[in-house]
């Protein structure tokens, strides 16, 4: 793709729309990158990913005390620093896995005949609410509300101009931004549970103020503040 143009997928086809010299290249898909919000904490389970702002213990037996650090906050670069192993990654991955990274990791240097990770609190996810919003901007949202409704309600809710059966909902996954329409009317008032997505830290929700969502001037005005929006997923 050249640089300055932005490729639009839909049912349709491809369609190419100029953005400028000094726009960011990317592309925007409609697809299956969404899922159904589970409004519980059950999920929060062995698939659980660290985040960071995320605070943990690490647990080795025969070290009553830990490891000499006790709550230990996952940076926003995703990295933790650890007595012994230094600067490890944890962001991305399950308990599991940061379990067998840090028992091989700090194994090098201590006896380690047990070790387990517990998750002392849930790191902020950030969400953009933009559009037809009491309040738009930057929400912090915890672990257990990250859905469509619950952003909503963060920015104080829709505005009377606001099409809430067309609201849409951006992610950006490497240099590719994912859309999907969800019908919160529907949700609300028959209770479609499907309309109600599961977000994830840095997706935008937008409320339109039409019933016709025009990519070039719904859709296409976000890719100006792209560098934004990775600002806040990276």
């Amino acid at each position: 793709m050249a640089t300055g143009m932005i490729a639009f997928v839909g049912m349709s086809g491809i369609a190419f729309a100029s953005l400028g010299d000094d726009a960011m290249p990317t592309e925007i898909v409609a697809g299956g990158e969404f899922k159904i919000a589970k409004l519980n904490a059950e999920h929060l389970t062995a698939a659980y990913r660290l985040n960071k702002y995320d605070v943990i213990n690490v647990l080795i037996v025969g070290f009553p005390d830990g490891i000499g650090v006790n709550d230990i906050q996952v940076g926003p670069d995703g990295y933790v620093q650890l007595p012994y192993a230094g600067t490890v990654k944890l962001a991305g991955l399950t308990i599991p896995q940061a379990t067998e990274l840090l028992t091989d990791t700090l194994g090098q240097y201590i006896k380690i005949p047990s070790m387990s990770i517990m998750i002392k609190s849930y790191g902020p996810r950030k969400l953009y609410v933009m559009g037809e919003v009491e309040t738009p901007g930057i929400k912090d949202m915890q672990i257990d509300s990250l859905n469509v409704f619950a952003a909503l309600s963060s920015a104080g809710g829709t505005k009377a101009r606001g099409r809430i059966k067309h609201v849409q909902v951006l992610r950006t996954i490497g240099d590719t931004m994912y859309y999907k329409e969800v019908n919160m009317d529907n949700y609300v008032k028959k209770h479609d549970m499907s309309q109600n997505l599961e977000l994830q830290d840095g997706d935008i929700v937008y409320v339109p103020s039409s019933n016709k969502i025009v990519i070039s001037e719904d859709i296409m005005p976000y890719v100006s503040v792209f560098a934004m929006y990775k600002s806040i997923t990276n």
